[in-house]
């Protein structure tokens, strides 16, 4: 067999086994996506989780993250540099599989490389977009992340999350028969509030983690000021109250934002079976915990996180793999994970 073949092959093999270890909700998501779609979306996942692995690192200084975001990006052009990139980062004090994936950078992008140049443009130029966008933010912060405004906070999920959402959607056109450019010009026009939604999910369930783990707290300052909290107050007990308020606003964000989700899923063309599964799992899962997020106040707590039980996962993944084709079983889908109920199952259409 051909060394770069051989390789490629190996470095592939890595991907796809270090992709659970660092996601499990993705990973199921990601191998629903077949051939050339589906090592392109694992690919600019791991290279994101690199960026966020250096993002929330503690023992870095920000200076040292912004070199080493600068870094990762230099690895777009150099697989030389990408092969290097793993000894240049100093000890990583996180989660052992993203240590790992920071450790085999090179593996990573030998997937990148491989890929056909009009995949490339679009990784390179979105997840280029994306670390650029967290680079400011580690600058501007240099004492832990902490969001100001409800604009800012937008900024913020823009840069982690809406970067991805037209990455995605461009992907979908490059590589998807079923959408054309009329589908594809609707589907963009949501595209950012579909994957601006999932990030403010993940956010308010995992408030208390990030402010204790990673010293960032991205609910806004002003928002806490406005009901008499603040970030120095966000896990105290006796400003429980105040807090949750100041997050029933990023509740209701993530409530308008899973509706223009929800279009851009219902948009997606039954034909394209394997992306409607890749979006319709997290969507479902944000549902079912946003729903979980608007009563409950364990994510203000220290330690604390709101999580649906594994009989719900189980049930949303088998319900949603068999109804992903149908928009009125979609919709019923996602009614039974906002308010927590399964009915009746609908007649299929």
């Amino acid at each position: 067999m051909h060394p770069d073949i051989e390789n490629r092959q190996a470095a592939e093999r890595f991907c796809r086994e270090i992709l659970p270890a660092v996601s499990r909700t993705f990973a199921i998501s990601i191998r629903a996506l077949p051939g050339t779609l589906g090592r392109a979306v694992l690919d600019a996942y791991l290279i994101c989780r690199i960026a966020d692995t250096v993002e929330d690192e503690p023992l870095l200084s920000p200076a040292h993250k912004a070199e080493l975001l600068d870094g990762l990006l230099a690895c777009f052009e150099d697989q030389a540099r990408a092969d290097a990139y793993g000894a240049l980062v100093p000890e990583l004090s996180g989660d052992a599989a993203h240590v790992r994936l920071v450790r085999n950078t090179g593996h990573v992008f030998t997937v990148y490389h491989a890929l056909p140049p009009g995949t490339r443009r679009h990784v390179r130029r979105w997840v280029t977009e994306m670390v650029t966008g967290m680079r400011a933010f580690v600058l501007r912060y240099p004492a832990g992340i902490r969001i100001q405004t409800l604009d800012e906070f937008k900024d913020y999920c823009y840069y982690v999350a809406g970067t991805v959402g037209y990455l995605l959607t461009d992907l979908w056109h490059e590589h998807s028969p079923s959408i054309g450019e009329a589908r594809y010009a609707v589907l963009r026009e949501r595209c950012r509030a579909f994957a601006q939604a999932l990030q403010t999910v993940n956010i308010l369930k995992d408030v208390a983690r990030d402010a204790a783990d990673e010293n960032s707290i991205y609910v806004p300052e002003q928002s806490l000021r406005a009901h008499g909290s603040s970030h120095a107050t966000i896990l105290s007990p006796e400003f429980l109250r105040a807090n949750h308020a100041a997050v029933a606003e990023l509740i209701e964000l993530a409530w308008r934002d899973l509706e223009e989700a929800r279009q851009y899923l219902l948009l997606l063309p039954r034909r394209a079976i394997a992306i409607r599964m890749f979006c319709v799992l997290p969507l479902l899962f944000a549902y079912a915990t946003l729903r979980d997020l608007t009563t409950s106040t364990a994510m203000l707590t220290p330690h604390g996180q709101p999580k649906i039980s594994r009989r719900e996962v189980k049930r949303l993944l088998f319900s949603g793999s068999l109804l992903v084709m149908s928009n009125t079983g979609v919709r019923w889908l996602i009614e039974c994970a906002r308010r927590g109920t399964f009915q009746a199952r609908p007649t299929v259409a």
